[in-house]
This record gives C-alpha cells, structure tokens and sequence, in this order.
C-alpha cells in the first residue's frame, strides 16, 4: 500500500477504495455519510458540465476530489485534524490562526493527493 496521510496510530478504517463512482460512493457511506449530499449535488453538475463541454476532465477532477475526501477520512485521527482546522479557518479572528489553520488544511489535503496518486 502506498503512502498516505497518517499520524503515528492513525491506521485507516478500510483499504483504500479505486477511484471509482460506485466505490468512492461507498467508502463514503460508510466514513463519512453527512457528506453524501454534497457528493451528490457536485456529481450532477460534474456529469452536466462533462456531457456539454464533451470533456471527461470534469469527471476526472470530481473523482479526485472525492478519491483525496475519502482518503483523509479514512483516517481517523487525520480526518479529525482537517475538521479543526477547517473550523478554525472559517471562526479564527485573527489572521495569524487563520493562516496556521488554511496551512494545515492545504498540507492536509496535499499528503492525501500524494497518497491517491494524483
């Protein structure tokens, strides 16, 4: 298995899924299921935009992003991380929390990209 977005103890809940709708799609049930109508909703726009732009890029992009959600929330403790975070950069009233908390969500989702194999 290849690298992934771990802290020390922080093993994943499943194996990782293929970046796949139907598998994507599942894993996500299973982690994360409040993000389902979230997936849901950009997959409609995804496939419309795709059928008239006649790209696959669009399809290729959202599986990505939801192959980098479910990586990260395959982890537990790493998935907990990134919700801190993007709490603190939504509430943080100050820049320096804002910038700290946008870094740690930004090197959080970069290791998961990596780990997919962007």
């Amino acid at each position: 298995m290849s690298a992934h977005p771990v802290e020390h103890g922080d093993e994943p809940v499943i194996e990782r899924p293929k970046r796949t709708l139907s598998t994507l799609r599942a894993a996500l049930a299973r982690l994360a299921p409040s993000m389902l109508p979230l997936m849901e909703s950009e997959r409609d726009e995804v496939f419309t935009l795709a059928a008239e732009t006649q790209s696959v890029g669009p399809v290729n992009g959202f599986l990505l992003r939801w192959a980098v959600a479910v990586e990260i929330e395959r982890h537990p403790a790493t998935a907990r991380k990134l919700h801190r975070a993007e709490h603190l950069a939504r509430t943080a009233s100050d820049e320096e929390t804002l910038r700290a908390a946008a870094r740690e969500v930004a090197e959080i989702k970069a290791a998961a990209r990596r780990a997919v194999g962007t």
